[in-house]
């Protein structure tokens, strides 16, 4: 599904280590690169979709910061890349938000819900690809198509 594992299994290490305490914030946050690979269904399937997650200093008091790098025709995520997922608002409505509890396979697993469970239209990020499924399943289709074939091969 993807090629984050090695960087989840370091995922104890980011917790108990930090820099000096004269490092700057942009030296204090670690940053994990990878691309979810979606297979066999759903709209987005043999896409590769690269994410590019910020793990702040606070984690895991605070969520991590994740944003898409492919661009995507997605309910839940812009085509510049930010994300609606539940799991990493710090303070979420619904009860499913960030919790110290959470840890990046948390975050993985969102991810890649995403792109497998049904597409969530309560509260969609790209408004336009929302309204674009439920007008016209087929030329939604087509459009994520495309999109996969210039932008996530």
């Amino acid at each position: 599904m993807l090629t984050l594992a090695s960087k989840l299994k370091r995922d104890d290490g980011l917790k108990g280590s930090r820099p000096p305490a004269a490092a700057s914030d942009s030296t204090r946050r670690v940053s994990v690169r990878d691309r979810l690979l979606v297979k066999d269904e759903g709209y987005y399937q043999g896409g590769k979709f690269q994410f590019e997650t910020e793990v702040p200093d606070a984690y895991n008091m605070v969520p991590p910061k994740v944003k898409c790098l492919t661009r995507i025709w997605h309910p839940n995520i812009t085509e510049t890349g930010e994300i609606c997922l539940s799991l990493l608002r710090e303070h979420s409505i619904d009860g499913t938000g960030w919790a110290p509890t959470r840890t990046l396979k948390d975050v993985v697993w969102g991810l890649n819900s995403l792109f497998t469970d049904l597409l969530n239209f309560d509260d969609p990020l790209n408004i336009e690809a929302a309204e674009h499924h439920l007008r016209d399943k087929e030329d939604f289709r087509n459009k994520v198509e495309d999109y996969i074939k210039h932008y996530a091969r």
